[in-house]
Order: C-alpha cells, then structure tokens, then sequence
C-alpha cells in the first residue's frame, strides 16, 4: 500500500493531481477540500489511499490523515465507492462529516449528490461508532467556553463513564446551549448516559 507521495507538484486540478516521485508522474484523485487546502509550491507531502481493482489502480489523495480516515470509513460502508466518498468530502470538510454522523444529521449527509435517505442512515448506523475514534480532543469544535467542557468532562471521568461517550453527549449540550453551567451540564449529561 502506498502510505503517502512525496514529491514535486506537476498540475492541479479541483478533481486530481500529478505528483513526480523519483521520476515518475502518480495521478492521484483528490476531492474539493484537499485542493482547496494544497498551496501551489513545488513540493508537496499528500496522504494516499490506493484502490486496485481488476480493470484499475486508482489513487486517491488527501491533506491530512483525518480526511483519510473519514474517506477509509466511509468506503467501508455497503453502498459508498471511493467516488462517493469523495464527493462527500469534496461536499463538507471531514469535520462536518463526523459531526453530521454523530448528530444523526440524515438531511445533511442525504443533501450530497448520489446518497439517499437509506444510505444515509445506514453511513450513520455502520459509522456513529467508529468516527468517535477519529476525534481527539482539539479537533472537536466547540465554539463555548472550554473549561466548562473540561470541568464537566472531568466530573463524569471520576464518575466513571468513558471518556468517548461523555464527549459526544458534553459537546452536543454545550452546542444546544452555550452558555450552560457546568452543573447542568453534568446533570443533563447524566440523564442522556
């Protein structure tokens, strides 16, 4: 497997790209969000993803490796080719995807061209999981006060409740109201675990 290309930027284009390695021209498929992000310099480190089919090898580019894993997961569910894929990310940045996958956003994920209601709900069902992985704690964006989210998160810790699951149910409080106080936000939280 081809983990990531390193090399000198030959031609971009909002759908793909041409890295020289060594020699050697890789076509690599990118979506929006990566081109997007690539600055136009002579050398350039892309994250890669390669498919080997019987009648192609394709690689697939990312920015970074959120944006590959998201890709990695979403391929994984039944329904979503590599294309797909891509046009979901090239649709909302890999963040957004996460997030409307946590927060059961069957309208946001259903809003991208080639998805439907039912594939939709199974990308949330096979993926609610598994994109918790993906979240470390300073990617996840909330806007608030931060010390609330740590207070509250390290209340429910010594609890003992995992931290995973606390996050999810802390950031979606703190997103519907604010400004809440971190004891409501630990009893509310309570409630939901």
């Amino acid at each position: 497997m081809i983990s990531h290309l390193s090399g000198k930027l030959v031609s971009k284009s909002p759908t793909s790209l041409v890295v020289e390695c060594n020699g050697i021209g890789y076509e690599v498929n990118i979506s929006l969000n990566t081109y997007s992000r690539i600055i136009d310099s002579e050398q350039i480190k892309i994250y890669t993803h390669l498919q080997i089919r019987e009648d192609s090898h394709s690689i697939f580019g990312f920015f970074d490796e959120l944006e590959r894993s998201v890709f990695r997961l979403l391929i994984s569910v039944s329904g979503i080719g590599a294309n797909t894929a891509r046009t979901m990310l090239s649709s909302m940045p890999p963040n957004k995807v996460i997030e409307s996958i946590q927060s059961d956003n069957v309208v946001a994920i259903q809003s991208i061209k080639g998805i439907g209601a039912k594939t939709a709900q199974r990308v949330i069902i096979d993926l609610k999981d598994k994109v918790l992985n993906l979240i470390d704690d300073n990617e996840f964006n909330v806007s608030p006060n931060n010390t609330q989210r740590e207070e509250a998160l390290s209340a429910l810790s010594v609890l003992g409740y995992p931290i995973k699951q606390t996050q999810r149910i802390v950031d979606s409080l703190i997103n519907a109201e604010p400004d809440m106080p971190v004891e409501r936000i630990i009893k509310n939280a309570l409630n939901k675990l």
